[in-house]
C-alpha cells in the first residue's frame, strides 16, 4: 500500500515538473515574438496617419529637409501597399486554381508514378530559397521582357505561393471521407461534377485557410522582387513596369539615412497586416474543424 502511494506520488510529481518545464519553454519561446512586437509597436505606432497610407514616399531631399527642421519626415507607403496588392492580387488570381486542382489531384491518385513525380517537385519547390526564385525570374521574364514589372513580381510571389496551396488542397481533400465522393458517383455524377460540386464545397475551410497562409507567407519576401519589381517612387498602376511594394520600401528606407525614421511604421503595417492574415486562417481553421 505505502509502495503505491509513493509510485502516485512520484508520478504526480514528475507530471508538475514536466507541466512547468513545458510552460517555461513556451514562455522562452514567446519572449522573442513580444520582444519584436513591442519594439515595432513603440517605435512605429506614432508614424501611423491617414497620410501614411494614402501618400507616396517622400524624396531623399524633402526627408532631409524634414530632418534638419525637426519635423516629422512627409509621406508615406502608398506605393507599396498598392504595388503589394496587385503583385499579390495577380499571383494568387492564378496560383489558386492552379493550386487546387493540383492538389485535387495529388489526393486522388497518390499511388499513380505521376502525382508522385509532382508531389517530389512540390517539395523541392517548396523548399527552394526565394533569392533563387528571383533570379530565375529574373531570367525568365524580366530578360524577355526587356525591364522590371508588377508582371514579374507577380510570378515570382506566384511560384512561391504555389506549393503551399497544392500542400494544404491536398492535405485537405485526404482527410475528407471517402463516403462524400461514393455518394456523389452513385447519384450519377462523373469525377469532375462530384469534384466541383461535392468535394471543393467540403473542403473550403481548408482550402481558403491554405491560400491565407500561402498569401502571409509571400507578402514579406523581399529578395524576389529586387530582381523583378525593382521598386518605385511614386503610386504606379501599370503592370509592365517598375513597381514598389511594402517589402522593397523597407529596404529602401534602411540603404537611405534620411528616410530610416519609416521603417518603423512600414514594419508594423506590414507585421499587422500579416497578423490579420493568420489569425483568419486559425478562426476559419477552428470553424471549419468544428
Amino acid at each position: 500500500m505505502i509502495m503505491n502511494d509513493m509510485k502516485i506520488l512520484q508520478r504526480l510529481y514528475t507530471d508538475k515538473i514536466f507541466k512547468i518545464a513545458v510552460c517555461l519553454f513556451a514562455a522562452l519561446t514567446a519572449i522573442p515574438l513580444f520582444a519584436i512586437l513591442g519594439e515595432v509597436l513603440i517605435k512605429g505606432y506614432s508614424q501611423l496617419s491617414w497620410s501614411f497610407f494614402t501618400e507616396p514616399t517622400p524624396t531623399a531631399y524633402k526627408a532631409m529637409q524634414a530632418v534638419a527642421a525637426g519635423e516629422p519626415i512627409p509621406g508615406g507607403i502608398a506605393n507599396g501597399i498598392i504595388g503589394s496588392v496587385i503583385m499579390l492580387g495577380m499571383a494568387t488570381v492564378v496560383a489558386v486554381p492552379i493550386g487546387i486542382l493540383c492538389g485535387v489531384y495529388l489526393a486522388e491518385n497518390s499511388k499513380k508514378r505521376f502525382a508522385i513525380i509532382v508531389s517530389y517537385i512540390t517539395d523541392l519547390l517548396q523548399g527552394t530559397p526565394s533569392v533563387i526564385i528571383g533570379i530565375i525570374t529574373y531570367v525568365w521574364v524580366v530578360v524577355p521582357m526587356k525591364g522590371y514589372s508588377a508582371i514579374a513580381g507577380s510570378v515570382a510571389l506566384f511560384i512561391m505561393m504555389l506549393p503551399l496551396i497544392i500542400r494544404s488542397t491536398e492535405e485537405t481533400v485526404k482527410i475528407l471521407p471517402a463516403s462524400l465522393k461514393e455518394a456523389g458517383l452513385a447519384l450519377g455524377g462523373n469525377n469532375a461534377r462530384v469534384t466541383l460540386k461535392v468535394i471543393l464545397p467540403s473542403a473550403f475551410g481548408g482550402i481558403f485557410t491554405g491560400i491565407l497562409l500561402a498569401v502571409s507567407r509571400v507578402i514579406g519576401e523581399t529578395a524576389p522582387l529586387m530582381f523583378t519589381a525593382l521598386g518605385c517612387s511614386f503610386i504606379r498602376w501599370d503592370i509592365d513596369k517598375p513597381i514598389s511594394a511594402v517589402p522593397l520600401l523597407i529596404w529602401e528606407f534602411f540603404n537611405d539615412p534620411n528616410l530610416q525614421e519609416l521603417i518603423w511604421g512600414a514594419s508594423l503595417f506590414l507585421l499587422i497586416f500579416v497578423l490579420s492574415l493568420n489569425l483568419t486562417a486559425k478562426y476559419f481553421a477552428k470553424k471549419w474543424n468544428s
